[in-house]
């Protein structure tokens, strides 16, 4: 008998039209906490968050045309969304997301190392732009992140490899 794993396998592949669905779902899944605090109708959040989700999805593909957009794949099955932009000078995390069920279960750790990992490689920082009240910033500083400068809600936050 073969040994059970512990932990999924993770794996990536490239976003394609027909996952935008996937993502709409996901994108609405980061924003139900909000989302439970308005009056509105479920009719008026769904609408809401596809609006948002369709900004977004537009506002990324426009400012980082180089992006690598990625699917989360936990074994082998849609989990998240990984979006990287490599620069010459920076590794920018654009966005991670991951639905529900996988978050607080150690997988943005799993994640957030291999990107580490990268930046090490090639003797970049690794910076992300975090809203100050996101429980995914706890993460950050204990992977060595710190705040180099703010902008309204958004921290923009930096791994250095050469300090990491």
């Amino acid at each position: 008998m073969a040994p059970e794993r512990s932990q999924p396998e993770i794996g990536f592949r490239p976003i394609e039209p027909g996952d935008k669905p996937f993502l709409c779902q996901l994108y609405a899944s980061t924003r139900e906490e909000e989302m439970a605090a308005t009056p509105w109708s479920k009719e008026e959040k769904k609408r809401f968050l596809d609006f948002q989700f369709e900004a977004q999805y537009k506002f990324y593909a426009e400012q980082f045309p180089h992006g690598d957009f990625q699917i989360i794949l936990l074994d082998g099955k849609p989990a998240g969304r990984l979006y990287i932009d490599r620069r010459a000078d920076e590794i920018r995390l654009v966005d991670i997301a991951l639905l529900p069920r996988h978050r607080r279960k150690g997988l943005g750790g799993r994640l957030m190392t291999g990107v580490l990992e990268e930046g090490r490689q090639a003797g970049k920082p690794v910076r992300i732009h975090v809203e100050h009240n996101n429980p995914a910033m706890r993460l950050y500083k204990r992977l060595g992140f710190r705040q180099i400068d703010t902008n309204g809600v958004y921290h923009l936050m930096e791994w250095d490899a050469a300090a990491g």
